[in-house]
C-alpha cells in the first residue's frame, strides 16, 4: 500500500470502534488541518514511543521514570489492590475519586471466542500479590467490566489467587451488564466499589 492517504486510513481502522469511513474522515481532517497540527501529532506519537514506560509495580503506562505517581504515593492504602483489565479502567476508577488503594493492570481479559489467556499477566499478578501480602495486602478487588469476558476473567483470576491467603472480592453490580468501566460515571463506580462482594 504505497498511497499515504490509504496507508494512514488503514492504520486508523485498527483503532477500536473505527471503521473505514471514520478512518477516511480522520485522514481528510488532517489534510485540511494546519501543518503545525500535523507536526504536533507526529511529535506526540514520537514522544509516546520514547518517553512512556510501564510502571514496574502496577504495569500501567506512565511518563514517569520508575514507579508511576500512584504507586509512589505513600498516602495510598496498600492493604487494597484493584486488579483492572487496562490502563483506561484504572483511570476510570481514579476519576471516581472513591478508591484510594493500589492497582495492578492485567493487560486484557479472556476472550470467550478463544478462551485464550495469553498476554494476560497472571504470573506477574501472582508474584505481585505475594510481595504485597508481606507488606500488608488484605483485599484484592477484581475490577473488571460487567460483561461475559469480565466475568470469565474474574473467575480465572479468582482461581489463580485462591491459595494466596488474601480476600478476593468483585465489584458490586452498580455497573450494568455489558458496561465498560472506562465509560462509567463516578457515582456508578462508587456504588460498584461500595457494593463489592
Amino acid at each position: 500500500m504505497s498511497d499515504p492517504i490509504d496507508r494512514l486510513a488503514h492504520i486508523f481502522e485498527k483503532f477500536p470502534g473505527i471503521g473505514p469511513r471514520q478512518a477516511q474522515r480522520f485522514v481528510h481532517y488532517l489534510l485540511r488541518s494546519s501543518p503545525s497540527l500535523r507536526r504536533e501529532l507526529v511529535e506526540s506519537l514520537r514522544d509516546l514511543s520514547s518517553t512512556v514506560h510501564q510502571c514496574p509495580e502496577c504495569l500501567r503506562h506512565s511518563s514517569a521514570k520508575g514507579m508511576c505517581v500512584i504507586c509512589s504515593d505513600s498516602r495510598r492504602d496498600s492493604a487494597l489492590l484493584a486488579v483492572v483489565a487496562s490502563d483506561a479502567d484504572l483511570m476510570a476508577l481514579e476519576r471516581s475519586r472513591t478508591y484510594r488503594g493500589m492497582y495492578f493492570v492485567l493487560g486484557g481479559m479472556i476472550s470467550l471466542a478463544s478462551d485464550k489467556v495469553t498476554g494476560l499477566r497472571l504470573p506477574e499478578l501472582n508474584s505481585h500479590v505475594a510481595r504485597k501480602k508481606e507488606k500488608g495486602l488484605s483485599e484484592i478487588i477484581l475490577a473488571f467490566p460487567a460483561n461475559p469476558e469480565g466475568d470469565a476473567t474474574a473467575i480465572r483470576v479468582s482461581e489463580d489467587l485462591a491459595t494466596s491467603g488474601v480476600k478476593v472480592t468483585k465489584l458490586g453490580r452498580g455497573l450494568s451488564t455489558g458496561s465498560e468501566l472506562e465509560y462509567a460515571d463516578p457515582d456508578t463506580l462508587k456504588s460498584a466499589l461500595d457494593n463489592r462482594k
